[in-house]
């Protein structure tokens, strides 16, 4: 699931080595094994549902130091939630910082969820997209944080790269991309549980570099189990 136990497993340097099948077959699958998950926390997160609060914490901490008025200061304006699921980080991390939100979700069921899961606060989402990442087409110049969580795994390298570009051209002024994800230790890892890839930092790093994005800023998040990979955060622009 999205989060992963580490494997010790051949890794390659560039994903699309791994990708023995087709591209169709890697989506496909991955549709498929979503699906099947359950739409509650727990389900989205692979049975760690108890660690969303020190995710969110941590996230909160890191994107707060871009956000305010004033010179270079990141817009509260509208954030939009990539492989939003059911709203999870929407509710506790984006609603509160933000006047509106959008969710994108290859999972319509995650998504009729997230009206309720949302509650109240459901009124402030403009825009429930239902659509693969590598098919996503941000509305120019639309969003002050572009949040993208536990998904780029899931995207090829030269999907990923090229969503990564259309992200940087959904950007308002002094908007910013941030990707929490999982970090490889070395190399590329596939998951053919869900049809997905964890890449180390060198192969994030050049990818971004390719999408002619900067890292403002990095982080390795504290406090998570011992046995899940480690988990970095990225802001981009």
């Amino acid at each position: 699931s999205n989060i992963c136990h580490k494997k010790v497993q051949r890794s390659c340097t560039k994903m699309e080595d791994c990708l023995i099948e087709n591209q169709t077959t890697f989506y496909s699958k991955a549709e498929h094994y979503w699906k099947e998950v359950p739409p509650t926390v727990d389900g989205i997160l692979g049975g760690y549902g108890s660690i969303s609060s020190i995710d969110i914490n941590g996230s909160k901490k890191f994107l707060q130091k871009f956000l305010g008025e004033g010179q270079g200061k990141t817009g509260t304006g509208c954030a939009l939630d990539c492989g939003a699921g059911i709203g999870r980080i929407t509710k506790r991390l984006l609603m509160p910082l933000f006047r509106t939100v959008d969710l994108v979700d290859v999972t319509q069921e995650f998504l009729d969820k997230a009206r309720t899961y949302l509650g109240e606060e459901a009124k402030r989402v403009e825009n429930y997209f239902c659509c693969g990442l590598q098919d996503f087409q941000p509305q120019p110049e639309r969003y002050d944080v572009i949040w993208i969580q536990w998904v780029i795994g899931h995207l090829t390298d030269d999907h990923l790269v090229e969503f990564l570009r259309r992200c940087r051209s959904g950007l308002r002024p002094d908007g910013l991309i941030v990707v929490k994800d999982n970090v490889a230790y070395e190399g590329v890892i596939p998951d053919d549980v869900d049809s997905s890839m964890c890449r180390d930092l060198n192969v994030l790093h050049r990818l971004v570099a390719r999408a002619g994005l900067n890292i403002i800023c990095e982080e390795q998040q504290q406090n998570f189990p011992e046995e899940i990979y480690q988990v970095h955060t990225l802001a981009l622009r």
